[in-house]
């Protein structure tokens, strides 16, 4: 079986309530909410009203920040969803790309490998507590004494966790401890702090998967593979709805159309992209943005039929 989530955040209380009730009816996994503080709102505040309105769907960060995220704090957030959700929390976790939101809590952005190291860690002790233990880290990425989640206590007896990210060094420890592996596909940030750089060509995939399949092995059961999905477009000419996208991240056209990070096409040369995405990459998770809610949310049973 193949899911769709739903990545969306709040303008108004009324209408993050018609969203959050509308996602689930026509059948999302689940909800998610962007973590840029500043920027967009608190995710686990949305996430908590979205959980009085809704029942079955799945509610979580995509993805929380682990270098402005404290560990302690990030589990009580995600057990206290979990709680007034009766059990619907996912957690989700990334390095923090964009240096702004390192300075605004006194902090200097880290290199590359400070940043993994620090998600690692962070991902580590929250998982931990989430899990009941006492948590105690003392490196230069992560200070934790003696922290214990006593309460709330999750619902769940194991919060599925989900890493984002196209590093290699955290795909292959994805692979090895996450539930999710969410393929970002994305490179070197750009100035601005939040577009990037792309990996979208086959032999991007194949490397980001090599990665994911060495962390997993001799794991009994692999992670699953989901695809955070840029762009969705429903159309009787796929060719020329791609071709600004394809222009701006120096893609043929042909292959971006080929990568599981663009849905774009009719409903049926969609629902065959996810089919094929399935049996090349054994990609089987989507995270789509908002406005995909009324483009795919005609024909979603049929893309998550798609084998």
């Amino acid at each position: 079986m193949v899911t769709f989530s739903l990545q969306a955040s709040p303008a108004d209380a009324a209408g993050w309530a018609a969203l959050a009730r509308r996602a689930e009816s026509v059948g999302f996994d689940a909800l998610f909410t962007a973590d840029h503080p500043g920027v967009v709102t608190s995710p686990f505040v949305a996430l908590a009203a979205a959980a009085a309105v809704t029942s079955t769907i799945g509610l979580g960060s995509y993805v929380s920040n682990a270098g402005v995220r404290e560990p302690m704090l990030l589990a009580a957030d995600v057990a206290t969803l979990d709680l007034v959700s009766n059990g619907r929390a996912r957690l989700g976790i990334g390095a923090g790309h964009t240096p702004a939101e390192w300075r605004a809590v006194g902090r200097e952005r880290p290199d590359v490998a400070g940043r993994v190291r620090r998600c690692i860690a962070v991902a580590q002790a929250t998982r931990a507590l989430l899990d009941g233990e006492e948590v105690t880290v003392d490196t230069s990425d992560l200070v934790v004494h003696g922290a214990r989640l006593e309460k709330p206590r999750p619902v769940q007896r194991r919060i599925p966790l989900t890493v984002g990210t196209a590093n290699s060094r955290l795909l292959r420890w994805a692979g090895a401890y996450a539930d999710v592996v969410g393929l970002a596909g994305l490179g070197r940030t750009l100035p601005d702090g939040y577009a990037h750089e792309v990996r979208w060509r086959a032999a991007d995939i194949e490397a980001q998967l090599a990665e994911v399949a060495a962390g997993a092995e001799g794991r009994d059961a692999p992670p699953e593979l989901e695809a955070l999905v840029q762009k969705v477009v429903v159309t009787d000419d796929a060719e020329a709805a791609a071709a600004e996208t394809a222009e701006d991240t120096g893609l043929t056209v042909a292959e971006l159309l080929a990568t599981p990070f663009v849905l774009i096409g009719t409903e049926d040369e969609i629902v065959a992209a996810v089919a094929a995405h399935r049996r090349r990459w054994g990609v089987t998770r989507y995270v789509v943005r908002r406005d995909a809610l009324d483009s795919l949310g005609t024909f979603l049973p049929r893309l998550t039929a798609a084998a």
